[in-house]
């Protein structure tokens, strides 16, 4: 055992280290003394026949040497006595020139951090479990984002946004708007196009915020002053009016 306590340490490290232990799986006896219960046991004897792949060829090299060393001597001193490697199967393999097979070092079950139901590799909790951590994480990106929101830098910026757009209203002559743009138009077939286009193109298109441009998504009417550059991000135009 003493050729593959290294690995077998290892192993029941990582376990420690990588995967949550159930209160189930251990239980306290009348001493004091805490054991594991017999369903993790059987977990831990599964992994017996990696330590058995890992030790057998030890034990066989161990018995050549025994039976080399006590065996009578043959016709030619350099010839080497066999024995049988029934663990490994070591001399058939030779002979078909194939490898030795190694064992494979065993993986812990992955459990759930939450619950300790067995679930995929890539996952860290189970699905019932995962919807109590991703409000908590909704809740603290929420609060930090409220706090970020609060910095004299965000402040500031915000500040100059407020005031371009306010010069850009108060700027902005009426009768620069195409008679062909009414906002019966806009309306009626404008609005429900914009609806299909992502916020993100809407935002680029007339400088806005994402959030601004998720409110014309859902129906809010912008300035004015938008309906033009809206138009030609949706394809109409004062041409096809005409028609």
């Amino acid at each position: 055992m003493e050729v593959c306590r290294p690995k077998v340490d290892a192993f029941v490290l990582h376990w420690l280290q990588s995967e949550p232990l159930r209160r189930s799986d251990f239980w306290e006896d009348r001493n004091g003394n805490c054991r594991i219960v017999s369903s993790l046991a059987i977990k831990l004897c599964e992994t017996s026949d990696t330590w058995r792949r890992l030790v057998a060829p030890v034990a066989e090299s161990v018995a050549q040497e025994i039976c080399s060393s006590t065996s009578k001597p043959t016709k030619s001193k350099l010839t080497r006595q066999l024995i049988a490697t029934r663990l490994t199967q070591r001399n058939k393999r030779e002979v078909k020139g194939s490898d030795v097979l190694e064992g494979r070092q065993p993986k812990p079950e992955h459990v759930c951090s939450g619950c300790g139901k067995p679930i995929k590799a890539e996952r860290n909790h189970c699905a019932n479990c995962a919807i109590e951590g991703a409000t908590e994480r909704l809740v603290n990106a929420a609060r930090i984002g409220r706090v970020a929101a609060r910095t004299p830098e965000v402040l500031a910026k915000q500040a100059d946004s407020q005031r371009r757009h306010s010069r850009a209203r108060s700027s902005w002559d009426k009768s620069s708007q195409p008679a062909w743009l009414t906002p019966e138009l806009f309306s009626q077939k404008i609005q429900p196009l914009l609806a299909q286009m992502s916020s993100s193109a809407i935002a680029r298109q007339i400088s806005v915020s994402r959030w601004y441009a998720g409110r014309i998504r859902e129906g809010y009417r912008p300035h004015p002053r938008h309906r033009e550059a809206l138009a030609g991000l949706v394809g109409i135009t004062g041409a096809d009016q005409r028609d």
